[in-house]
């Protein structure tokens, strides 16, 4: 370990002198320069799907809530709020100083577009079954109904109501979550798909606005002079970066000219947190491969529990990923909320972590049941995964993990973020990673991508009574029947063995010594609203 991060050092030093184009001189202590992923498939609030993604949005744009630093929800674009006695009909009240970044008004108008724009299923949005608790919104994704029947309304210009089927306990979570945030009408009507790429046309609500657009290379969003809270805004601009680097992320942090990354060398992991320089954030997500069930040898349940039991998660975040992460026997993970206590805690475990070698023997029964004895004449399996060094090193160990236990051969299938997805929802793949973080802290958010109708399941997994459990909790008022029927709908889904659950994450991540007011939370979604440079 020592021997590599000397060699590593030698490397970092020699980009330190060639690669940077934000050296320590150029950078403003009101700059922030963070390095999360490569270029985005999309940058639209409404049609991304991705995580890290919702980083850009989420300073760009604001929804009618938001987080404070303590993670707690108030008001966004949104002053204040009432709620009626049956607590399903929320009247929001818009601030009337709040703006877009070209000084046009943000009012009521602007959500009831955005979110019947968000139902339409001319709009392909992949994400559509989260506005599901609105009134019609299920009917008009599914064609039955026409979105004018949607149950949002503009009262006035200042005044936006929602009607949903039931009271939601999260719903100003979901308000806060960016594929909720507002786009213009008028820009998007212009400009078609094209209103991302430029930042004239990238007219966001939120505290930045975007002021470059460099495919492949950044994205840089500079302090929004229009927006209602601007004066208590820290950062005059931030420089995303956007690229899948490793050893590019820790020269620059090494050499104060990145302040915030995500990739960085995991080999190296020990050694970087005795510099401290690692930030390991516990966040409520599941990392997961995903069954493609259209696949005929997958269909087999048989199979795909020999596959599941072949993997020794307890190696992997003990030696692989070693970020304090949890080997997962099950898809919710720990810090979801039951009635009382925690999902988790309450409905254990549908996979032992603590026995591999009887798992092995387990796996090796199921699979000469299934007629492949020692693995023979079984296909090759594609692995679908992205181009981060962490999905990289799992998908190694599990390889040998496959070959070693069952003899089944796995390729290794890599694509760059983008691509990765696009595969993904072209069902381009035998297994493919999965990583989900808790959009709303509610265990049925891990579980309904999975129903049938569900526009992100992939891997086309289908049972009616999983379904039927999935719609009771949508819709029930009794949260303890809610969290009874999320448990039966688990343990059909764990049963059915319709993915490999891997680890419960932890996400580690490369932060400056410099770098103050970083606000964390459990979904992933880090603010830089208050970050600063500490010289």
């Amino acid at each position: 370990m020592k021997k590599i991060f000397t060699v590593n050092l030698l490397l970092f030093s020699i980009i330190l002198l060639s690669c940077s184009n934000h050296s320590k001189e150029e950078i403003n202590k009101n700059e922030i320069v963070i390095n999360l992923a490569p270029e985005p498939l999309t940058i639209d609030p409404t049609l991304n799907t991705d995580n890290l993604t919702m980083i850009y949005i989420l300073h760009a744009f604001e929804g009618l809530t938001k987080k404070d630093e303590q993670n707690k929800i108030i008001g966004g674009a949104a002053e204040s709020w009432d709620v009626n006695n049956a607590g399903n009909i929320y009247t929001f009240h818009l601030r009337k100083n709040a703006k877009w970044s070209d000084g046009q008004n943000v009012t009521a108008e602007d959500f009831v577009y955005t979110w019947k724009r968000a139902v339409d299923p001319k709009t392909g949005n992949k994400y559509s079954f989260y506005f599901e608790i609105i009134k019609n919104a299920k009917d008009i994704i599914g064609g039955l109904k026409s979105i004018e029947e949607l149950g949002v309304k503009a009262i006035d210009d200042y005044t936006f109501q929602v009607e949903l089927n039931s009271p939601t306990a999260y719903f100003l979570e979901l308000a806060a979550y960016p594929p909720f945030y507002p786009v213009r009408e008028d820009i998007i009507n212009q400009y078609g798909d094209k209103w991302t790429l430029k930042p004239e046309t990238y007219i966001g609500n939120g505290a930045f606005k975007m002021t470059e657009r460099n495919f492949d290379k950044n994205i840089i969003l500079e302090r929004n002079t229009n927006y209602w809270n601007e004066k208590n805004i820290k950062p005059n601009k931030l420089t995303f970066l956007l690229m899948e680097e490793p050893n590019t992320s820790l020269a620059g942090v090494l050499g104060d000219y990145i302040h915030f990354a995500k990739p960085f060398p995991r080999n190296d992991i020990e050694n970087l947190k005795e510099k401290g320089i690692v930030h390991i954030v516990p966040v409520a997500a599941s990392y997961y491969y995903r069954y493609n069930l259209n696949k005929q040898v997958l269909q087999d349940e048989k199979i795909r529990k020999a596959l599941s039991l072949a993997i020794d998660r307890k190696y992997i975040v003990e030696s692989v990923t070693k970020s304090s992460e949890r080997p997962a026997g099950s898809l919710v993970p720990y810090g979801i909320n039951d009635i009382n206590g925690d999902f988790r805690e309450k409905g254990g475990m549908h996979i032992g972590t603590d026995n591999y070698k009887k798992d092995v023997e387990e796996a090796r029964k199921l699979l000469t049941k299934a007629g492949y004895e020692n693995g023979k004449n079984f296909p090759v399996l594609d692995l679908l995964i992205a181009t981060r060094e962490f999905d990289i090193n799992i998908a190694d160990a599990v390889q040998n993990m496959f070959k070693e236990a069952l003899n089944i051969d796995v390729r290794i299938v890599k694509h760059e973020w983008a691509s990765y997805l696009q595969n993904m929802y072209d069902k381009n793949f035998d297994l493919a990673v999965y990583l989900w973080y808790a959009d709303y802290n509610d265990p049925i958010n891990f579980l309904n991508i999975f129903k049938s109708d569900a526009p992100n399941n992939y891997g086309s997994y289908s049972n009616n009574t999983f379904d039927e459990y999935i719609d009771i909790a949508s819709t029930n008022k009794s949260n303890r029947i809610r969290m009874h029927t999320l448990h039966l709908a688990e343990n059909i889904f764990m049963n059915d063995n319709a993915i490999i659950p891997i680890y419960f994450y932890s996400e580690a991540l490369l932060v400056s010594q410099k770098l103050k007011g970083v606000e964390y939370d459990s979904q992933g979604l880090y603010r830089f609203f208050n970050s600063y440079i500490e010289n």
